[in-house]
């Protein structure tokens, strides 16, 4: 059964650094061998991600890079913004407002502090509940 995880940020190291959970995740990711796909909102936002993973940990390395290169297979984890299209993936971070499209096990929503989005990730709960997902909700 494909899950869902949404991580609702709460904490205030992640209120004030809101990318910082997704680098955090990611390096759990590939600490597990997770081949991943990070969905960005924008490719501004793929930018900032791909920035921040170089410099969140001093010592965790995180082998990324912005979708759309030969290379994107070899690639742990791939920073993908609006329409690149890329494979699928076992695991996907989405930050966007809709459902991770493709076919995955395992889905990690991140989902801000901001009344507005929390609105939009129980859309987002319901529709992976009526796809069959395994639901979970984790506080950070």
């Amino acid at each position: 059964m494909p899950r869902a995880d949404f991580y609702l940020i709460d904490k205030p190291r992640f209120r004030d650094d809101p990318l910082l959970l997704v680098c955090e995740l990611a390096k759990r990711a590939f600490a597990a061998q997770q081949p991943t796909l990070i969905l960005t909102r924008d490719f501004e936002q793929a930018e900032a991600i791909d920035e921040r993973l170089w410099d969140f940990d001093e010592d965790a390395y995180v082998p990324h890079q912005l979708a759309g290169d030969d290379d994107d297979g070899n690639i742990a984890v791939l920073i993908v913004p609006p329409g690149v299209d890329t494979p699928d993936r076992p695991m996907v971070i989405n930050l966007r407002d809709v459902c991770a499209p493709g076919r995955y096990d395992r889905v990690l929503e991140v989902v801000a502090a901001d009344p507005a989005e929390r609105e939009g990730s129980r859309a987002r709960w319901t529709e992976y509940k009526k796809g069959g997902f395994e639901v979970n909700k984790h506080d950070m």
